[in-house]
């Protein structure tokens, strides 16, 4: 692609928590060698982007916000070679998501399978603005992706507020089924019912467990957690005993084969881990912010010779097997319900105070 010096676009910079975003416009630099340009179409907000916006989590600032974001092709650089992961040509018009990360395929980490903790890493809403460097984020009219930056093309029949998700969690729960190993038959227990529960839910329903239980201390999470593949549910709000008791009950005493948790919540983790039987597996996804440390029982985990794995991120074959689930499903289970309200990009600060203040599974912001 030539000169973009005459393109101009708007973004939302965001200065830090307690501050309102700011609309502005920035001149797109040129492409470097292997980038693309993409001009956003639908970006929604992800719980990682409420916990910035509030001070939970901390990113260089002043930055542009937004990592699950779907949009249209501009241009390439004459030096990337056209095609998608999947082997697919791409070029300007075509409808397409990426990776939140991009990194050097040659690092150590990379070539172990964890492109996400490789070298010269990347993430898109995560990246400080300054200079020419300010279209790396979903608030903004236009992101430029940097060279080698997974990207898929997608069907057009793909709504674009369930397309947004896919990058993100959809992702990342691939690769927390990928952590687990085989759940066909086996019992599951999902902690924490936002958007990454209840795809872990639809997922393990698709990949033939036996019995799919979702745990969670707000009822109507757990109530549309029956809708995604769940089949019974629990309050953990003062009901712990309980829960545990149940599922041992539907385990005939056995205990649960897989957890994973969604929610960030040691007490969350800690309960998971006493519910695992003999040869559980833990899986730990949600704790992406800073909370107090987890208590562990060793003598349990080595006489139940129990498993935990944490997942961040994910890598490429975990994204394609995210499409890959979204393609064939997102009819069967009620994607389209996820984005409960959506702004246009002059009405973001709205859409995180809406967010914020009614925890949506997602809110959208369509540009």
């Amino acid at each position: 692609m030539g000169d973009n010096k005459s393109i101009t676009g708007k973004l939302a910079l965001f200065q830090g928590p307690g501050t309102r975003l700011d609309i502005r416009k920035f001149d797109i630099r040129e492409l470097l060698p292997g980038e693309v340009l993409v001009k956003n179409e639908y970006t929604t907000l992800c719980g990682s982007d409420l916990h910035t916006y509030c001070g939970l989590r901390q990113e260089p600032c002043p930055t542009v916000l937004g990592h699950e974001i779907v949009g249209r092709v501009v241009g390439l650089h004459p030096s990337h070679p056209g095609f998608d992961l999947g082997g697919k040509k791409i070029g300007p018009g075509d409808l397409v998501t990426w990776t939140v990360f991009s990194s050097n395929p040659q690092s150590p980490n990379s070539l172990r399978g964890i492109p996400q903790k490789g070298e010269d890493l990347y993430k898109y809403g995560h990246v400080r603005a300054e200079g020419t460097e300010v279209f790396h984020g979903g608030l903004a009219e236009y992101c430029i992706l940097k060279a080698n930056t997974g990207i898929l093309r997608l069907p057009e029949e793909l709504p674009l507020p369930i397309a947004a998700t896919l990058n993100c969690s959809i992702a990342t729960v691939a690769g927390a089924l990928r952590m687990a190993g085989d759940v066909k038959d086996k019992t599951v227990l999902i902690t924490g019912m936002g958007h990454l529960g209840i795809t872990c839910a639809a997922m393990c329903r698709e990949a033939g467990a036996e019995w799919i239980a979702a745990a969670d201390i707000a009822d109507k999470r757990l109530d549309e957690a029956l809708s995604f593949g769940a089949d019974e549910v629990f309050n953990m709000n003062g009901h712990t005993t309980q829960t545990r008791k149940a599922l041992q009950e539907k385990t005939n005493g056995k205990g649960i084969d897989v957890v994973f948790d969604m929610s960030g919540s040691p007490d969350a983790m800690e309960f998971g881990l006493e519910t695992l039987g003999i040869g559980g597996c833990a899986v730990w996804i949600g704790a992406v912010f800073n909370t107090r440390r987890v208590q562990i029982d060793p003598e349990k985990i080595i006489r139940k010779l129990i498993t935990i794995k944490g997942l961040h991120n994910y890598n490429f074959t975990d994204f394609m097997d995210a499409y890959g689930f979204l393609e064939q499903n997102w009819k069967k289970y009620p994607f389209w319900s996820v984005v409960e309200k959506e702004f246009t990009l002059d009405g973001v600060n709205e859409a995180f105070e809406y967010a914020v203040t009614h925890r949506p599974l997602r809110v959208g912001v369509r540009m």
